[in-house]
This record gives C-alpha cells, sequence and structure tokens, in this order.
C-alpha cells in the first residue's frame, strides 16, 4: 500500500496518526501489517460480490462467512459488531476482522462512523496487543455513502477519540480506485490543516471548578429508577448539584461534542447498566467518554451502578462496579453512601488552608476519611495474616 498523507494527533503527548492509504486491504503488505481490519456489511449479509472488500479477501482465501460461524465476541445485539478469531491463512497481513454491521440500513454517515467507533472502543479499551486498524472508507460500496462525507466523518471521528487515549497507535483508511483517490487526497489535506491548528482536548486538573457534581448516565427506560436514585442522592447531600437532563443523539456528527461537553461539566458519572442502556447510543456514548476520562484523571471519575441484569461487553465488565441487580433498594442505597463519599474526598483534594466558614464540614470529612483508612489497614492486616498462616502451612507440608 501507498502512504499519501498523514495526521498526528496526540495523547499525553504522545502521537498516534490516522493514515491515508492507496491500495488493497485484500493484499495488505508485510511493512503495513496491521492488528484489525474493519469491514462492513448488511446483517448477515456475507456474498462474496466483485469489487468489494468482502469479495477480494475471499480471492485471498479468508471467507468472512465462515469467520462469522466462529466468531472470538459477538455484539451484534448491543454494538452491532462482531470480532473474528484470529485469521490464520497464510499471507494475510492482519490478525482479526472486525466486521460491523449496522442494524438499520438507513442511517445518516456520521452516525454510521460514530457506530464504528463505539465498536472499536468495546473491543479495544482493554487490549494492548490490537494497536494498528485498517479500514476502506465503509459504507461506499453497496450502501452508496458518499466517499467524500465517510472520509471527513472517519477522520473526526478518530482524531477525537485518539485524543481521549483509545489505545490505538495507527488507523489507515485506505482507497482502492486512483480516480477516488485524488478527490480524497484535497479533503484530507484539509482536514490535515483543520487538526493541526486544533488545540487538543483539555482536560480539568482536580483543582479545577465544575459546575455539577455528578453527572447521571441513563436509559431514558429506566427514568425511574434514576430519579430515584437522584433523590436519595439527595437525602444524603441536599447540595449535591445533579445533572439528569438527557442529551440527544446528533446524528449529523460523527464525534459527539455536546455529550462531550455535558459531562466534562460534571466531576464524576454514574452510570446505570442494564439491557436498555447498553440498546442506548447515547448512553454507550457517555459511558465511552467518560472511560476514557476516568483513565486520564488521578481522581475517580466513573461510577457504574450495575442496575439490571444485562449481557455486558467485557469492557464494561472488568471496571470495579456497584452490584445493585435487580434494582434492590438496600444496595442503592449503599451505592449512594459509596458516591458521596468518594465525592466528599475529592472536594477535600482541593480544600486550602486558607480560613473557611466550613471547618466543622472539613473536619467531619477528616474523620470519615480516616475510619475508612482505619478500615481498609484492618482488612488488609487480616488478608496478610491469613496468606502467613497459608504459606506457612504449604511449607510445613513439604
Amino acid at each position: 500500500m501507498q502512504l499519501i498523507n498523514n495526521i498526528a494527533v496526540y495523547h499525553n503527548s504522545e502521537p498516534r496518526f490516522i493514515e491515508l492509504h492507496k491500495g488493497d486491504l485484500s493484499q495488505i503488505p508485510d511493512k503495513d501489517a496491521v492488528d484489525i481490519l474493519v469491514v462492513s456489511s448488511f446483517p448477515g449479509d456475507y456474498n462474496e460480490v466483485p469489487g468489494t472488500l468482502i469479495g477480494a479477501l475471499s480471492d485471498q482465501g479468508v471467507s468472512v462467512g465462515k469467520l462469522a460461524k466462529d466468531k472470538e465476541s459477538d455484539l451484534r445485539d448491543t454494538f452491532s459488531c462482531w470480532l473474528s478469531k484470529e485469521v490464520e491463512n497464510k499471507g494475510v497481513n492482519f490478525k482479526k476482522i472486525l466486521c460491523f454491521e449496522p442494524r438499520k440500513r438507513e442511517q445518516h454517515v456520521p452516525e454510521v462512523i460514530g457506530d464504528i467507533f463505539q465498536s472499536l472502543i468495546a473491543f479495544l479499551s482493554n487490549s494492548e496487543s490490537l494497536q494498528d486498524v485498517a479500514m476502506p472508507l465503509v459504507a461506499t460500496g453497496s450502501q452508496r455513502a458518499s466517499k467524500n462525507e465517510i472520509l471527513t466523518a472517519l477522520v473526526e471521528a478518530a482524531a477525537h477519540w485518539l485524543g481521549m487515549g483509545l489505545p490505538v497507535k495507527r488507523i489507515k483508511i485506505a482507497i482502492y480506485n486512483q480516480s477516488s483517490v485524488d478527490e480524497a487526497m484535497d479533503v484530507f489535506s484539509q482536514l490535515k490543516e483543520k487538526y493541526h491548528q486544533q488545540a487538543p482536548l483539555k482536560e480539568k486538573s482536580k483543582d479545577d471548578s465544575y459546575q455539577y457534581d455528578i453527572f447521571i448516565s441513563y436509559s431514558h427506560q429506566n427514568t425511574a429508577e434514576a430519579n430515584h436514585l437522584v433523590s436519595l442522592l439527595k437525602e444524603l447531600d441536599d447540595k449535591l448539584r445533579i445533572f439528569i437532563d438527557r442529551k440527544e443523539l446528533d446524528v449529523g456528527c460523527a464525534w459527539q461534542q455536546q455529550i462531550y461537553d455535558a459531562l466534562d461539566s460534571c466531576r464524576k458519572v454514574v452510570a446505570l447498566y442494564s439491557t436498555d442502556y447498553l440498546n442506548s447510543k447515547v448512553c454507550k456514548e457517555e459511558f465511552n467518554i467518560a472511560l476514557y476520562r476516568d483513565r486520564d484523571r488521578e481522581e475517580n471519575v466513573l461510577f457504574p451502578i450495575y442496575l439490571y441484569s444485562a449481557a455486558l461487553p467485557t469492557y464494561m465488565k472488568v471496571l470495579q462496579y456497584i452490584d445493585c441487580r435487580e434494582g434492590d433498594q438496600n444496595k442503592l442505597r449503599v451505592a449512594c453512601k459509596k458516591i458521596i463519599s468518594d465525592e466528599s474526598s475529592q472536594k477535600l483534594s482541593g480544600v486550602t488552608t486558607t480560613q473557611s466558614s466550613n471547618k466543622d464540614d472539613v473536619y467531619s470529612l477528616i474523620r470519615e476519611l480516616q475510619a475508612q483508612m482505619s478500615t481498609t489497614t484492618d482488612k488488609l492486616n487480616d488478608m496478610q495474616h491469613k496468606l502467613d498462616k497459608l504459606y506457612k502451612r504449604v511449607f510445613d507440608s513439604e
């Protein structure tokens, strides 16, 4: 493949690249080997049509249809995608295929691209071995989308997610036809100029002020539960500033800036896991933005509450969540106390030594933190004592 141009995006001073290539993704050379190859199809339709990437892969001995029968991971119900097991064909310079299958045939182009990045985030957020991704101008084949519109949306979404911390070193966008390359070069050059001049996304420091203390991320189907959670939190601290207004998805944008801005105005995010939550594109976008904010901050940002049983994807399951299934009222009350406790400790970290009318509140927080530290120390000492006994038993038996 021939590298035409690239855009450097920085996360914590580390460069990541969006690259425009001319070439055939079914015949990636050794020097351009990638971990993930993204293909798109209509749901369950893996017909090897000439002129499509799926057809070209078939010519190289890679059957997407066969890979679909024995997937490594299937998230089609909630993320419209699945990930193949490692492709073992010789001479194929990609490890796995991520197949994106939009459930709706009629979607705005930016919405399609937004969905693709939600898919990438679901599979790559906890992977250190999958760092290079290649994709065509998806949806420009049988789905007939505009190449320039797709390229613009791809670069827009890639630039923002790489800047947020998506653990990908390179996203390679490949174009096969020379006639399409000439047009894409102009569009890509304009985008490069735009993102070269644009300042990177700036995260607040722990000393910055926030408009709200807590953002509640929830599905419309769980509105009653979300409102009840707010009531419980307010019972514990009536001064809490809670953001619970819903932001709608802007189908004209691949990157949801209004959702990012709303989340950025809040110190922490409480996500209410449920099947309805997973089925909501807005909820997943809120969760993903909060996830990468959490990874970049010294303080805890994301607090998942497992509200109702759901088929959680791995990247959600591996986070430490508070289990309140199935809407258990007592556990929800305990969860609120944990959230308040963490919120108090974070506020305390920003308290200065100047005179304040809230000294009693500060002393109360200090005592609460000391009690928590004492409890944690006792638990650690107890664990160490049990380990010592276990070691002694094992070594004595030898």
